[in-house]
């Protein structure tokens, strides 16, 4: 099982390394086991905030997005976002890194939702928290998946 979830690991990570918009938001991959996903995000003056000086509130939802997503795909599962809600709590004041875990709460055949909390540098303040419920559109494994 665990080499397993290395390969799946090592695949994800290449996949979204090599994704534009990910490169853009500069999100990295922390750690991941079957269904979680910890990843990165800096919050950068000149990339991730908005007319506040803080990040910017889709900064922080592709972060959510993103993180769930992967989670999905730990599992399996090729999937498409149906709906996604993100509650902001705290503004996130420029820094080096932010975190975000996402974790399964339901596996089933047709749709998967998961949470995300997203906190800060320290991990000891959360920033945002989110649910999303995605559509199951086939496996991951043997997928096709563009730019890889």
């Amino acid at each position: 099982m665990e080499d397993r979830m290395q390969t799946i690991k090592s695949y994800l990570t290449k996949i979204y390394d090599a994704n534009p918009f990910v490169r853009l938001l500069k999100i990295t991959v922390e750690d991941m086991t079957e269904g979680v996903v910890k990843l990165m995000m800096p919050v950068d003056l000149k990339t991730h905030t908005n007319l506040y000086g803080v990040a910017h509130g889709g900064a922080l939802a592709s972060l959510a997005d993103t993180a769930m997503g992967m989670a999905c795909a730990t599992v399996n599962k090729r999937v498409v976002t149906i709906e996604m809600n993100i509650n902001c709590i705290r503004s996130a004041q420029p820094q080096p890194l932010i975190h975000c875990v996402a974790r399964i709460v339901h596996n089933g055949r047709q749709t998967v939702v998961v949470e995300a909390d997203i906190v800060d540098g320290n991990k000891d303040g959360l920033l945002a928290k989110a649910r999303g419920t995605f559509f199951v559109i086939g496996s991951f494994e043997g997928g096709a998946h563009a730019r890889t």
